[in-house]
């Protein structure tokens, strides 16, 4: 089944996007070739705030957001945030704010490699998270009771 143009387009313009917040980005293209999970390190364009996958599910609530990154093997979800956005997490328990030049393991927009998807893909924009809008609503969440997670 062809993928419709207009999707391809995008998935070009969020791959092109993600490989060019790598110093590398002619490797990060060639790892994914390979159909292998790319390094791309944080800081210098965005910085990656690890939240608990169900965690991550429940802030998207249908609003605007950047890139998402989750991993189904370790329930684990990496929101793309602004380089100067780590303040905004330091209260918060459950959430780890990985400091620039950790590398994140990250598959192109369109696929799904080795347990990792895109829950919002990058777009080509640059768009990332608000970090104060993050972090508000995944305090939300952690004061929700278990029956409410479904609601």
């Amino acid at each position: 089944m062809a993928v419709p143009k207009s999707i391809a387009r995008l998935y070009e313009a969020g791959d092109k996007w993600l490989a060019e917040c790598s110093p590398h980005p002619t490797v990060v293209r060639m790892t994914w070739e390979k159909e292998a999970l790319a390094p791309i390190a944080t800081g210098t364009h965005w910085i990656a705030v690890e939240t608990q996958l169900l965690a991550a599910m429940h802030a998207l609530n249908g609003q605007q957001h950047g890139p998402v990154l989750a991993d189904t093997e370790t329930d684990v979800a990496w929101w793309l945030v602004p380089a100067d956005g780590a303040g905004a997490f330091a209260e918060l328990r459950n959430v780890h704010v990985r400091p620039p030049g950790w590398t994140l393991r990250c598959p192109p927009t369109g696929w799904q490699l080795e347990g990792r998807f895109w829950l919002n893909r990058p777009d080509g924009s640059g768009l990332l998270t608000d970090p104060t809008a993050l972090a508000d609503a995944l305090v939300a969440g952690e004061h929700r009771l278990p029956g409410e997670a479904s609601a």
